[in-house]
């Protein structure tokens, strides 16, 4: 279930353009859009302070009450003014509670591998089948004492239950190898270059 901090009273929207836009953002509201099931796009504008702290976490859903009715919303799109780094605009998908819905979602290494070893990450996310109000924050992979040679594949990431991954389960998400004898070399050179001159 998504929680109370995710309930959102939403307003719609009337007036539509970069001016009305403007307007509702200097008032505090961000301009958004919901899509999907079947229905015509429904704009609303939603409170700037609450929905920054929400997307913080991705794949948020929220609790919408738009003119007394709930709706359950999976944010899908935020845009971002690129110097202000103020919230713009939310493209909206609807669910409904227990439906399923893809999205991606981050890997997170936990640990330490071997001593001598480097970690090399070549999956920053994966695809996932995941209930509306049960997506996870991130996917935890531990390299805790892995040696070099260790791979961790897509298939080896513990997922929720009830989700299915939908990424090729033979993905490479992280390797464990030793360090390439240039690193080492760089390594040596560095702390030579490193002695006093004679």
């Amino acid at each position: 279930m998504a929680d109370d901090s995710n309930k959102v009273v939403a307003e719609t929207r009337t007036s539509f353009g970069k001016g009305a836009a403007r307007k509702l953002r200097a008032s505090g509201k961000i301009p958004a859009v919901m899509y999907g099931r079947g229905t015509e796009p429904k704009h609303v504008a939603l409170p700037a302070h609450q929905i920054g702290l929400i997307i913080r976490k991705s794949n948020a859903v929220l609790e919408l009450e738009i003119d007394g009715v709930q709706s359950l919303a999976l944010v899908k799109d935020v845009q971002k003014d690129p110097v202000l780094r103020i919230i713009e605009h939310l493209d909206l998908i609807v669910v409904i509670k227990g439906e399923k819905v893809t999205v991606d979602i981050p890997v997170h290494i936990e640990g330490e591998s071997a001593p001598g070893t480097v970690t090399n990450r070549d999956a920053t996310t994966l695809s996932i089948e995941a209930e509306a109000t049960h997506i996870p924050e991130n996917l935890v992979v531990s390299i805790e004492g892995l040696e070099a040679g260790a791979h961790i594949l897509a298939k080896d990431v513990p997922l929720p239950t009830g989700s299915t991954l939908l990424s090729d389960p033979d993905l490479l998400v992280v390797a464990i190898a030793e360090p390439e004898e240039e690193e080492v070399e760089a390594a040596a050179e560095g702390e030579t270059a490193e002695a006093p001159a004679e």
